[in-house]
């Protein structure tokens, strides 16, 4: 059984101190400077169009990170996250919006709070149990969710424990699954918006 991700201390010290650096991942700068992956670039930019031309609703987005993404939202957004460092980047990058830190396996809104929640990068973290949760939660807040994840490749495993490399040298192993696209729309019951190289997006509709 997978250690648990949302809810694992070491996971969290490891986001935080992650902050400042995040967006290299999204750039190709820093560590990822050297990475072989074609197409990258041109997949980004289609991820952010995407959510670009998202109806502007009233939307949460769980696990928002520096704030990469949630930056392309229109209407309402509300950005939450366990890492006070992020939540302060993602921050300064939404003047119109609210970042928040927060516990997405038990999110402090009520019922119908929002018309979206989005989430990028964090289901694909998730073991089972947590997903479980998660999903719940997303229902009981929203009638609608949107999963952006990472695809699975050619010669990628569905799952692994990676180490992660700061950029002060400290090491870190964080659970990951990599998402083909008919799995993740049958795992949350939706439908595929983008089914790339690198990105995966799926939108469930919950009734």
């Amino acid at each position: 059984m997978q250690p648990g991700f949302a809810a694992d201390a070491a996971t969290a010290a490891y986001y935080d101190a992650r902050a400042g650096e995040y967006d290299d991942w999204y750039t190709g700068e820093g560590r990822f400077a050297s990475r072989d992956r074609p197409g990258w670039n041109d997949e980004v930019n289609r991820l952010v169009a995407l959510v670009s031309s998202l109806p502007p609703v009233r939307t949460l987005d769980i696990a928002c990170g520096s704030g990469f993404l949630t930056r392309h939202l229109t209407g309402l957004v509300v950005a939450l996250d366990q890492s006070p460092a992020m939540v302060a980047l993602a921050q300064s990058r939404l003047p119109g919006g609210v970042s928040m830190t927060g516990d997405a396996l038990d999110l402090p809104f009520a019922a119908g709070a929002f018309d979206r929640v989005l989430t990028g990068h964090f289901y694909g973290h998730l073991p089972e149990g947590e997903r479980e949760t998660f999903l719940a939660q997303a229902r009981r807040v929203a009638p609608e969710l949107i999963v952006i994840d990472t695809a699975r490749r050619p010669g990628v495993p569905e799952a692994r424990t990676e180490e992660r490399v700061l950029n002060d040298g400290s090491k870190h192993q964080v659970y990951k699954r990599f998402l083909a696209p008919e799995q993740l729309a049958g795992e949350i019951g939706g439908e595929v918006l983008l089914a790339g190289t690198w990105f995966v997006v799926v939108r469930a509709v919950f009734t």
